[in-house]
């Protein structure tokens, strides 16, 4: 899959062509993708997908914007998985936010990424102040020699598959629901920093992953890992907040311990799956009970891996 970013430099072909931020690449997304990628395929064009870095809703209001369920490195590598042949990372700054609808289309959907095929939703709303909307995209399609076509909602048990639906999924700590939306189980990666080395002296070791956006999930949970260069997930359990007993953070960092696994793995990339909540972060009175309390934590993960093996 190519993968450009910044301005958009025409294009060597025609392609069909998808827009969003595709948060999550949840089921919905995934349709999205696999219409766009089935009709470049009828039409002979390149499947190309336009999305946004930062999200929109981060550039204008970070205070309140909500939390990112998939770095891009994730986003991409899901697009990629889904055949994708392009993907363009346009930058939402103060320029691209303050285009005006038609000069969008123009600029960065017709002579840009060279639409012959459009598919977006109904709702779908883009230029300056959201003054674009799918209507406008019907009356430019004549004009501008691409068909546009409307992507209908996907629902799951008469719930909306939505990016919204996922974040309050997690939030509530409900990881069964959040697989159902997503079509996976919910993930997180990112490469392993150095530390203060405070679970080795817990007897613990962790690999930490610092988390630049706000988190969409929080607590101690049953995870399995990948890590770069391998193909065995390896069992553990992991930790999402700030840790409130010995020496809080001010970002929330991911902490992974890993289960009868001790090689030195610093600098490398790790995706870590959830695969269920234990308990809420919690502040404890000492560093005993801390370390009773992770104790309890791996041996609850080792329990739900072994009925796991033995269902």
């Amino acid at each position: 899959m190519q993968v450009t970013h910044g301005s958009i430099a025409p294009g060597s072909s025609r392609s069909a062509l998808t827009i969003g931020n595709f948060d999550g690449v949840h089921r919905g997304h995934q349709a999205m993708l696999a219409r766009a990628v089935a009709r470049a395929r009828e039409l002979r064009l390149d499947s190309c997908v336009l999305t946004f870095e930062p999200h929109p809703r981060e550039f204008f209001t970070p205070a309140t914007a909500p939390a990112r369920l998939t770095r891009l490195r994730d986003k991409l590598e899901l697009m990629a998985a889904a055949g994708v042949d392009r993907v363009h990372v346009a930058r939402f700054d103060a320029r691209l936010s303050g285009l005006a609808a038609e000069p969008f289309v123009e600029s960065c959907l017709v002579h840009g990424l060279r639409a012959a095929w459009l598919l977006v939703g109904r709702d779908f709303r883009f230029g300056a102040k959201r003054g674009g909307d799918f209507g406008l995209l019907e009356r430019l399609a004549g004009r501008h020699g691409y068909e546009l076509e409307a992507m209908p909602e996907v629902a799951l048990q008469g719930e909306r598959v939505s990016s919204s639906a996922v974040r309050a999924a997690l939030a509530a700590g409900d990881l069964a629901a959040a697989q159902r939306l997503l079509g996976r189980p919910y993930a997180m990666s990112g490469r392993i920093a150095h530390g203060e080395k405070l679970g080795r002296e817990l007897g613990f070791p962790t690999a930490n992953i610092p988390l630049p956006m706000r988190a969409p999930l929080a607590g101690i949970f049953v995870v399995e890992c990948l890590l770069d260069g391998e193909t065995q997930w390896r069992q553990g359990v992991a930790s999402v907040g700030r840790r409130p007993t010995v020496n809080p953070t001010a970002a929330p960092l991911l902490e992974v311990h890993l289960l009868d696994y001790a090689a030195d793995i610093y600098r490398r990339h790790l995706q870590v799956r959830f695969l269920r909540k234990l308990r809420d972060e919690q502040k404890y009175d000492d560093v005993p009970a801390l370390r009773a309390a992770i104790a309890g934590d791996a041996a609850r993960a080792r329990t739900y891996f072994a009925m796991k093996t033995n269902a």
